[in-house]
């Protein structure tokens, strides 16, 4: 039986297109491993799908002046030598990586064993755990073609996995679900796994004007949920969705979410039309804000910074966005989103038949 040992985490967006994969791999005849950090967003979304799964330490690599940049390398090259334990002992053909600082000891502890490992960079731009990966990986595929431009010779394009799941909702179970009525539009709010403070506070700012036309699904992020708004007609909050998300989105008409980008590809898959509020660069590298500004040249999303955004501003925005829907809709239709999950399979395919040749 063939084995592979998966990583990435921290953030649900580099966990969800490794859940995406997880079946299709198993359906091939892979023995599936994961490895994350304890206590984490991964060991969340991992664990109850039955995966083994193994926790290395993990220090965060950060371009700011902060005490622990002292003390978290040590944490890195402790995490290194746990991984290359683990993958010395489960023995895989190949390691995939979908980022977050995870990867680094991960990637790097297979890079000792002479394990290959194929990366997933989602963003236009790779973030600073994965330009360390990026040396030490057989392929790197990419959700942007500019990305794998960029990259060079290592990189493909093969787009960003969707899981198959969300493809599947009921809309009766999503309307029963939220309490909502048939045939008023439905705007869904995601900010992430971690929620979006300004968001969420400009929204429900807005709440009053805007549920004469919307009803709302609000995924607030943890801590954030509003005690005041339970109950309130065409209003619903959960923290977090996982298993409800698909139900969720079969009655979902737009979206109003950040710019993480497999959030907005998991949008497009559905053909959901998006105002994105991508974090501003003070508060993230940027990242967001490319994806942002692709998807809108694309014809995919509108773009609303966050610094522009106020009640007035959102209000028009989401109003617009569902006037003009059919375009968006019809753009996104266009689009070839599909195949990637083959795509990347492929190229995990390839590096663990490297992996055989070289036995």
């Amino acid at each position: 039986m063939k084995k592979i040992i998966m990583t990435g985490g921290g953030t649900a967006g580099h966990i969800t297109p490794n859940i995406a994969l997880i079946p299709i791999l198993q359906r091939m005849g892979y023995e599936v491993h994961y490895i994350g950090a304890k206590d984490s967003m991964e060991e969340k979304l991992i664990t109850p799908l039955g995966i083994p799964f193994y926790t290395v330490s993990v220090g965060k690599l950060r371009r700011y002046f902060d005490l622990k940049n002292f003390s978290d390398p040590f944490r890195v090259i402790k995490g290194v030598f746990e991984a290359r334990k683990i993958i010395a002992k489960v023995k895989p053909d190949v390691v995939f990586a979908k980022g977050g600082f995870v990867s680094v000891p991960v990637v790097s502890g297979a890079s000792l064993c002479g394990v290959p490992a194929v990366l997933h960079e989602s963003d236009r731009t790779p973030g600073l755990a994965n330009k360390l990966c990026i040396p030490l990986c057989k392929n790197i595929c990419t959700a942007f073609p500019q990305t794998a431009e960029h990259l060079g010779e290592k990189a493909v394009y093969t787009g960003l996995p969707v899981r198959e799941s969300l493809l599947q909702g009921d809309r009766a179970k999503g309307l029963a679900m939220c309490g909502f009525e048939e045939g008023k539009p439905v705007v869904m709010i995601m900010g992430g796994s971690q929620g979006a403070q300004a968001i969420n506070d400009t929204l429900r700012e807005s709440l009053d004007v805007l549920l004469e036309k919307f009803q709302f699904i609000h995924l607030c992020g943890k801590g954030n949920l509003d005690a005041s708004l339970e109950g309130k007609k065409g209003y619903f909050q959960l923290e977090y969705a996982n298993e409800q998300l698909p139900d969720l989105f079969a009655i979902t008409d737009l979206v109003l979410s950040r710019g993480g980008a497999t959030a907005l590809f998991e949008f497009a898959a559905l053909n959901l039309p998006v105002l994105a509020v991508p974090l501003p660069k003070g508060a993230s590298r940027g990242d967001q804000i490319d994806n942002a500004i692709d998807f809108k040249a694309r014809g995919f999303l509108e773009h609303l910074p966050q610094e522009e955004m106020t009640k007035e501003t959102l209000c028009k925005a989401l109003n617009a966005l569902y006037e003009n829907r059919a375009t968006y809709i019809e753009a996104l239709q266009q689009a070839d989103m599909a195949g990637a999950s083959a795509r990347v399979i492929e190229q995990i395919e390839r590096a663990a038949a490297s992996r055989k040749r070289k036995k």
